[in-house]
């Protein structure tokens, strides 16, 4: 689909009347749209939590001899934030648990980190994008007042107002470039929270399984023969 001439025309001049902060805010937008793109795919639930390590958790049996076997063999070829997690629970089976817990927090929050790389990048735009507008408009305001001011007898009512209306063109397009990233941050923030939570109950099963066998492995190796 081409683009309207005049239509093209039109934007062309709506952008060069931003002057330099115009071409700031550009930048801003593209590195907007490239974050919100590679963490949409870096936070996609499938990736972070995947259902066949969770499947294979919940299939855990406590009462067996070795629970944890498929579930380390499954861990093998797996290289999610979850199956890290896993894997530091599972290394820390031969400490108590809450030692267990204390290095599977110490993991989680590491993986939270990574999960939350780039956010930082969409929050700093959220915050410049419309002061980069605002700025620019006053710098646009100071140059149309200045030039009516040389010439003050001269002055059109219209041409003032157009005048205006090109140095709050900066403005517009700040605002436009925070809301959307505003709404991406927020969104991308609550899927972090839902993962951390979702992958928290998944290791406090695995936690609770393996010390479950533990306890049923003492009592078993305990009681007397018939």
């Amino acid at each position: 689909m081409e683009m309207n001439p005049q239509a093209a025309n039109s934007f062309i001049q709506f952008f060069n009347r931003g002057g330099f902060f115009m071409y700031l805010l550009a930048a801003c937008s593209v590195i907007g749209v490239a974050v919100i793109l590679i963490r949409m795919l870096g936070l996609r639930r499938d990736l972070a939590v995947p259902p066949g390590l969770r499947l294979e958790v919940e299939r855990m049996q406590s009462d067996t001899e070795n629970p944890t076997g498929r579930l380390a063999a499954f861990l093998m070829g797996d290289r999610s934030p979850l199956g890290r997690v896993v894997r530091v629970a599972l290394k820390h089976l031969d400490v108590s648990r809450s030692e267990n817990q204390d290095a599977v927090q110490v993991a989680a929050r590491r993986e939270m980190v990574r999960l939350e790389q780039g956010l930082f990048i969409l929050e700093i735009l959220i915050g410049i994008t419309p002061l980069l507008g605002l700025l620019g408009a006053v710098s646009g305001l100071v140059k149309v007042f200045g030039a009516f001011g040389e010439a003050a007898g001269q002055s059109d009512p219209h041409v003032i107002a157009s005048g205006i209306s090109e140095a709050l063109s900066t403005t517009v397009v700040g605002l436009a470039i925070a809301i959307p990233c505003l709404i991406a941050y927020s969104c991308f923030v609550r899927k972090v929270e839902t993962i951390a939570s979702e992958m928290e109950s998944i290791v406090s099963l695995l936690l609770t399984k393996c010390y479950q066998h533990r306890s049923w492995r003492h009592n078993s190796e305990n009681t007397p023969a018939k």
